[in-house]
């Protein structure tokens, strides 16, 4: 398997980013993942989307550890400082899934809070039913569960046509269009772990696999996820929807609260996009409180 890495350089000094980076061996891959916090306390288990990494969850972690977690967020491989094969062909729905299974056994997570978004919430929410015992929260912000027995939406069809047309993606005026007031070092920061289209291959690949018919891959796994979510799960939830968001917004998230069993009505944001992370400790605050931590 060929791999890139990225350039321990490309990861000096970015702003609001004073984190170490932690690394694990999974298979042939070096994951990185961020580990801040007592390893004694509660997990929150921060998984990022695309064309995100870990850099993403930077103004929520200070706040998770205000509140007593410990904040691990991994890179999935092909973003961040994780290893990025090259061959397109390598990132799977499953390759994804197993990766994160391998980190949260191989780090002996338990009393685990779910934190996702994006595909972060698309890979992250077929875990708990298989790890039932390792999880006991759920804070979920704009996402899907990739049934593949419902029409995608118009929002994510232009997504993935975009991303398609744009095999070298500028990040950085991506991060800039989407986030408000997102200055030029934070927006560098985001681009910091792809310094040209090799890089990318993670990234181009991620919205071909979304589950688009009921026999794509990750299918079946979402079909079975909403039926733990919506029968058997038992833990706490909360849910921050980012109101802007013209792809996985306010309609994808109706669906999704009413596939959560016992989900109270969500935060919402009305300035939220998308990357709704960059809202920050309010989401933590407020799921907190409605937590009664």
């Amino acid at each position: 398997m060929q791999t890139l890495r990225t350039p321990d350089e490309r990861f000096a000094r970015l702003p609001g980013f004073a984190f170490a980076p932690n690394y694990i061996d999974i298979g042939p891959l070096r994951m990185h993942y961020l580990d801040e916090g007592a390893r004694t306390a509660p997990v929150a288990l921060c998984l990022h989307g695309q064309p995100t990494w870990a850099y993403l969850y930077r103004k929520m972690a200070p706040a998770l550890l205000g509140a007593g977690f410990r904040v691990v967020a991994p890179d999935f491989f092909g973003f961040g400082r994780s290893d990025k094969p090259i061959d397109e062909n390598v990132y799977t729905f499953d390759f994804h899934r197993s990766s994160i299974m391998s980190l949260i056994e191989a780090l002996e997570l338990r009393r685990i809070m779910l934190v996702c978004q994006d595909w972060g919430g698309l890979i992250g929410l077929t875990i708990p039913m298989d790890m039932a015992d390792r999880f006991d929260r759920l804070l979920v912000m704009n996402t899907m569960l990739g049934t593949g027995d419902a029409p995608l939406g118009e929002g994510f069809l232009a997504w993935r046509a975009f991303s398609n047309r744009s095999p070298d993606m500028d990040i950085a005026a991506l991060m800039q269009r989407a986030v408000p007031g997102l200055d030029d070092r934070e927006a560098a920061a985001y681009a910091a772990p792809y310094p040209d289209a090799q890089y990318k291959a993670g990234v181009r690949r991620f919205p071909n696999l979304m589950p688009d018919s009921p026999d794509a891959g990750g299918a079946a796994l979402s079909r079975r996820a909403r039926d733990f979510w919506s029968r058997e799960w038992t833990g706490a939830s909360f849910m921050a929807v980012g109101m802007k968001d013209p792809v996985l917004g306010p309609p994808a998230m109706t669906a999704l609260r009413q596939v959560i069993r016992g989900c109270p009505p969500p935060l919402e944001l009305p300035d939220g996009g998308h990357f709704v992370q960059e809202a920050g400790g309010i989401i933590v605050t407020e799921a907190i409180r409605r937590f009664g931590l």
